[in-house]
């Protein structure tokens, strides 16, 4: 039969959690004098680092097409069922492209998974966290708002190239 440790008492010091209130004050009194870290939002900008999940885009290159070669597995990923992706076929070295790509903003939920499943880097999240819309059709967006030159997104495809 295993021999059990027998549980310490606690003096009377212990038993008013003095030293737990000390180091609780001690966190509160070193926090106090910090400086704050407000921003004076809209005069001064937040700038996000590059790991920063921001609105989703689609990679445009130097060439003006874009990067999907509309696989659709974004599409099946996103929890939120926020995309929709309809391929057509092309001439071109890819053979398909996506005719129509819509994301629902109001829908969306900034999750990231659209950007790890894509094969191609074709989708990412940039630093854009200012969605402002007047009414729902305007939260939806298509290529024509989604495509962002590939020059903007430099940091965040670094920074993803890192993790695989």
């Amino acid at each position: 039969m295993p021999v059990q440790k027998r549980k310490k008492d606690l003096n009377i010091f212990g038993k008013l959690y003095i030293p737990e209130i000390v180091k609780g004050m001690a966190l509160t009194l070193k926090s106090m004098f910090r400086p704050n870290v407000t921003l004076l939002y809209p005069e001064v900008r937040f700038d996000p680092p590059a790991s920063y999940r921001g609105r989703p885009v689609l990679v445009q290159e130097p060439n003006g097409t874009g990067r999907c070669v509309a696989c659709g597995l974004c599409a099946r990923v996103c929890p939120a069922l926020a995309i929709e992706v309809q391929a057509a076929e092309t001439e071109l070295e890819k053979e398909r492209y996506p005719q129509k790509f819509e994301i629902n903003m109001l829908r969306c939920i900034f999750c990231g998974f659209c950007e790890e499943v894509c094969p191609e880097e074709a989708i990412v999240m940039s630093k854009d966290y200012e969605l402002v819309f007047a009414n729902r059709n305007d939260a939806i967006y298509g290529k024509d708002k989604l495509l962002v030159p590939i020059d903007n997104l430099r940091a965040r495809l670094e920074f993803l190239r890192k993790f695989k």
